[in-house]
């Protein structure tokens, strides 16, 4: 049974810094076979991709480039995110999700994917 649980979050003052991490279990995976994306959702707002990795292929919205950093730890099952130069907007709870790559409807610059597995979210607070 896959299972994916991020960590990481918590309350930060703006121009902060924080790593999230996804810890991923029960896939039977290599390091470029699956998909995974971090993802964000406000309060009153759709839920929005930020950023999505395979094996070392990772791309970014462009709304997102530059602050963040989406990489991956294959050795201890873990994908990461770090938000660098925080901002109160980007106060949300923060899921990962993963899944076998396949096209979808969520999407990125280079392409569009499914993900069928999904954590249960880590919330970011961020004051002024």
């Amino acid at each position: 049974q896959v299972q994916l649980v991020e960590s990481g979050g918590g309350s930060v003052q703006a121009g902060g810094s924080l790593k999230l991490s996804c810890e991923v279990s029960g896939f039977p995976y290599s390091g470029s076979s699956y998909c995974v994306a971090w993802f964000r959702e406000a309060p009153g707002k759709k839920r929005e991709g930020l950023a999505h990795i395979r094996g070392t292929d990772a791309t970014y919205q462009d709304f997102v480039r530059g602050r963040f950093t989406i990489s991956r730890d294959d050795d201890a099952n873990r994908v990461h995110l770090e938000i660098d130069s925080l901002k109160p907007e980007d106060t949300a709870t923060y899921y990962c999700a993963a899944g076998w790559c396949s096209s979808g409807s969520w999407c990125f610059p280079r392409g569009c994917y499914e993900y069928n597995y999904w954590g249960q979210g880590t919330q970011v607070t961020v004051s002024s």
